[in-house]
């Protein structure tokens, strides 16, 4: 294991790419760490649970919104597959799909929160990284590879930075 210092600097500081949070991120991403079984189980649970909520708020008016804008981006591309919104056919762009997506996981899901220490949860990638997935045709290995390391990072982040104790959104 290898453990990252995340430190803060001005935006007008020039310092070394490695340590960058994003480059941190993706050494964090490529370490060829196996998931244990008993964290790939509860992935696939979290996975189901976004599904659900997904499903339960498919009418429900921001979804509706938010399905409607991923309808304007339709993926064309051909070097990819695009990724799909949930409740709809056809393949849209991955950041509206990941957008559409989202929205309706925390449409009714909106008070779920890691610990209530803030504002975000970890289950916030999934939808994100499952239209990253389908867009690179990742196998189900890889997505649940990344979703640990995502939620790995964000649970790490929030328990050493915690923007709801500055009032930070």
């Amino acid at each position: 294991m290898i453990n990252h210092t995340v430190t803060s600097h001005r935006s007008s500081d020039d310092f070394p790419k490695s340590e960058h949070l994003a480059e941190k991120i993706a050494a964090i991403a490529v370490d060829p760490v196996e998931v244990p079984a008993d964290t790939e189980d509860m992935i696939i649970n979290r996975i189901i649970d976004n599904a659900s909520v997904s499903a339960a708020s498919v009418i429900r008016r921001p979804v509706t919104s938010a399905r409607t804008q991923a309808q304007a981006h339709p993926y064309t591309g051909t070097d990819r597959t695009g990724a799909g919104v949930f409740g709809i056919g056809g393949v849209y762009s991955p950041e509206w799909a990941a957008f559409a997506n989202g929205v309706a996981v925390r449409e009714l899901d909106f008070h779920d929160t890691f610990l209530a220490a803030e504002y975000s949860h970890p289950g916030d990638n999934i939808p994100p990284l499952v239209a990253v997935a389908q867009h690179v045709g990742a196998s189900g290995a890889d997505l649940i590879r990344g979703l640990a390391t995502a939620y790995e990072v964000q649970i790490d982040l929030v328990k050493g930075i915690c923007l709801h104790e500055h009032k930070i959104d």
